[in-house]
């Protein structure tokens, strides 16, 4: 506290308080719809804005947001923070259709950028223009219908079936299991391969590393004097960075070594009979697919293809692991939705040595309305950023100058009551079937979960694949019982893993 007392300390202070009121009163003009200002959102104090808000604890953060989208409805409002641009919330689907429409208008930014630069570099999360078609074409190439199909037929059902034998071995054993871990084990094998061509594991050193790095950049988003606290709280995250980039770099190098060997016959094994071959060697054909195309389409830029090949697996791998997780939270407390995936997955069991593959979106409705019910509520990216790279005007009126900030809130928008009812909170797979049990869409401006416009997510029919594949295999295979109390929450991250993990005691139900 001493340095603080002092002259230096003093000025240090007091020139940061000038920053901070020259930044609210001359670079935070009130923005205006139909020339009449916006309104202003609870909590926002004079000087600060909303800053003070923006530090609370995320599930606090997305209460206020579900909060304000009860109090305005689809009404564009105004949020202020110091040493930000003005922002705007939006909750309006006809707004967010624009925003989606005009790509080119509404990018990234430099508050984007800035933020989670030290983790992605420029990875498709971060790039715009040529450079985000480049990693998007790469993106198409690897997950095409053929490829597709090996993860249906080949991929998903080994690795599955080697988290089966884990539950079951875990049922005989009687101890808690983290169903978390063993999702993001299944998605950390399954991209490791196909993707990259490496074997990655949901507990390696990379792994902790991400987690913690993705914490702090999503603090980053929140904390507008980030870059001042970081000073002193950043040696961990500067490690985390560190090996992060690393792995990074490793699955370049590993793929550069893959290419420039000659190929040779795969070694035979005696204990596989010809189906078994033949299946490997088809996933061998794709494996590493994803990486090789990024190579083609940036070149020698390995420190790119690194950002890229990073982005692509925290996208591929945890977020689908993330849904997994609250989608059988959810089922563990919704007993009647479970024993209706059970249903519609037996009737698909007519053989006995049936793979998993049959588990297929297209054959699975209900499934699938429990999957999007999953995601509706627990949204694997509770909130999107944009910035104006130019003046422009929403479809309510809005004027939003250059480098305005658009917000909208997954997590608040999932749970409009203008768009989902009354019973918008409540866990109901049923919204998503017609009267004749078939599966209906929403809009991607009204559920904006797989985003919209060109940037749509490449991965949608791949998440949809291993949800209900996975999902209906331990549903049929298993019974949980919770070993947690209370409500489970998600922990500081830009995705939406689950704090603590789904620890649950899992019986056989074969054993029954």
């Amino acid at each position: 506290m001493g340095i603080l007392a002092n002259g230096p300390g003093l000025w240090f202070l007091g020139a940061i308080g000038v920053f901070l009121i020259y930044q609210f009163v001359f670079r935070s003009p009130r923005i205006r719809r139909n020339g009449v200002p916006l309104r202003k959102p609870p909590n926002t104090l004079p000087l600060v804005g909303n800053g003070l808000l923006f530090l609370q604890d995320r599930q606090k953060l997305f209460s206020w947001f579900v909060k304000c989208e009860r109090m305005f409805g689809r009404e564009t409002f105004q949020i202020k923070v110091p040493t930000l641009h003005p922002g705007i919330v939006i909750n309006d689907p006809e707004n967010l259709d624009y925003v989606f429409k005009n790509e080119g208008m509404f990018s990234k930014g430099d508050f984007v950028r800035k933020r989670s630069w030290d983790l992605f570099g420029d990875g498709i999360i971060n790039a715009d223009g040529e450079l985000w078609k480049a990693q998007r074409k790469a993106g198409l190439h690897f997950l095409n219908v053929p490829n597709l199909r090996v993860l249906t037929d080949i991929a998903l059902p080994k690795y599955l079936s080697r988290s089966v034998d884990y539950l079951k071995a875990r049922a005989k054993e009687g101890g808690a299991v983290d169903l978390q871990f063993v999702f993001h084990e299944v998605t950390s094998l399954l991209m490791g391969k196909m993707a990259y061509d490496m074997e990655m594991h949901a507990d390696d050193d990379f792994t902790t590393a991400f987690e913690h790095a993705s914490g702090v950049v999503t603090e980053r988003f929140q904390n507008p004097l980030w870059f001042v606290t970081e000073l002193v709280t950043g040696a961990r995250f500067r490690k985390s960075v560190a090996i992060v980039r690393k792995f990074g770099m490793a699955i370049v190098n590993n793929a550069v070594q893959e290419d420039s060997k000659q190929t040779s016959p795969l070694p035979e094994d005696d204990d596989d009979d010809d189906d078994d071959n033949a299946d490997q060697d088809e996933l061998s054909e794709v494996s590493g697919s994803l990486i090789q195309s990024l190579l083609e389409a940036l070149g020698a830029q390995h420190k790119l293809v690194a950002d890229a090949a990073l982005t692509y697996l925290t996208a591929g791998r945890d977020t689908t692991a993330q849904a997994l997780t609250w989608c059988l939270y959810l089922l563990m407390q919704n007993r009647s939705a479970m024993d209706k995936v059970r249903q519609e997955a037996q009737v698909l069991l007519q053989d006995a040595d049936t793979s998993t593959a049959v588990f297929a979106p297209a054959s699975m409705p209900y499934t699938m309305a429990v999957f999007y019910e999953t995601v509706r509520l627990y949204p694997p990216i509770p909130f999107e950023i944009r910035q104006c790279e130019q003046a422009t005007t929403l479809p309510d009126g809005t004027f939003l100058p250059e480098k305005a900030i658009v917000v909208w809130s997954l997590w608040a928008m999932n749970r409009s009551r203008i768009t989902w009812g009354e019973d918008a909170d409540v866990f109901r797979p049923e919204r998503w079937l017609t009267e004749d049990g078939k599966l209906t869409a929403k809009s991607a401006s009204e559920f904006p979960v797989f985003y919209g416009g060109s940037r749509t997510c490449l991965g949608k029919r791949m998440a949809e694949i291993i949800a209900t594949q996975v999902v209906a295999t331990v549903a049929l295979s298993f019974d949980f019982k919770p070993a947690y109390e209370g409500e489970r929450v998600s922990k500081i991250s830009l995705t939406l893993p689950m704090k603590g993990g789904l620890p649950c005691y899992v019986y056989d139900r074969d054993e029954k």
